[in-house]
């Protein structure tokens, strides 16, 4: 955003958690309290001539601020983040020029795509990096995506079947990946090598980050996938050249021997009388 211009501002301590999680686990009063509170918030940070929009990272937050929160008296213009980058990209005010070549797939998050109908933003800016190939699981995609399993405030209970839902999803997109390994990963046209050698796992939900990489993890694929939010992998490509030679210059800087001081000219000592 600030690469972009953006004017934004944000909550720092008097942000809480929108109430999401305790409302899915059954807890109306514990969501009732948090939400009557941000909307409070906000309301007073509106009067003050701020808050005409609210970006928010997280689907969850998202599809309740957007959705729930206009019955405590918040009526608020909600966007994704994914939303809020492919606008600015259309804008030109950000432009992907460095290539992040390997194979990517993307992981639909259910409050973003079921319960939103957000599928095309993440999409299209994948699309728009350069050197991007990216993949869909065969059937198991957009509205037919299954969900991570950490749904229903399942993020904070153990599941007691031993075939995990995120080990299921997991699977899924570890075979999109496959599909065709040796034409897109590992060494490339020009003898590249990636750090990933079987792709990238892309997501737009901190929740789906963290039940996917857990996923990765129980197939020992983590040093084979890598797993990043789709704001990152456009961060990569449009990392600006100025910042690269200013980082080049710090980091020349910082190696450079320090000089000498320069020789002072000795003094001649009083001798007393």
């Amino acid at each position: 955003m600030k690469q972009a211009g953006v004017d934004f501002a944000i909550l720092g301590q008097e942000e809480n958690c929108t109430g999401d999680p305790a409302r899915r686990a059954g807890n109306e009063f514990l969501f009732a309290m948090l939400a009557e509170g941000n909307a409070a918030t906000l309301k007073t940070v509106q009067e003050n001539g701020g808050a005409r929009k609210v970006i928010t990272t997280c689907p969850h937050s998202f599809n309740t601020l957007k959705n729930e929160y206009p019955d405590f008296g918040a009526k608020l213009d909600v966007i994704h983040h994914t939303d809020f980058l492919l606008g600015l990209l259309a804008e030109k005010k950000l432009e992907p020029k460095n290539p992040v070549k390997g194979r990517v797939t993307y992981h639909d998050s259910c409050y973003l795509g079921r319960y939103n109908g957000v599928y095309d933003a993440p999409r299209e800016i994948l699309k728009s990096i350069p050197g991007v190939e990216l993949v869909e699981p065969e059937y198991w995609n957009r509205q037919r995506g299954l969900c991570c399993g950490a749904g229903g405030a399942q993020m904070w209970m153990e599941e007691q079947n031993q075939n995990r839902v995120s080990g299921k999803r997991t699977l899924q997109l570890i075979d999109a990946l496959q599909a065709a390994v040796p034409a897109a990963n590992g060494a490339n046209g020009n003898g590249a090598e990636h750090d990933h050698p079987l792709g990238t796992i892309a997501s737009a939900c901190p929740f789906c980050m963290t039940m996917l990489s857990d996923g990765l993890k129980s197939q020992n694929a983590e040093e084979k996938i890598g797993m990043l939010d789709v704001a990152e992998l456009l961060e990569k490509s449009c990392a600006v050249d100025e910042i690269k030679a200013a980082q080049e210059a710090a980091a020349a800087q910082h190696e450079a021997p320090i000089p000498a001081p320069p020789a002072q000219d000795a003094q001649p000592q009083e001798v007393p009388s």
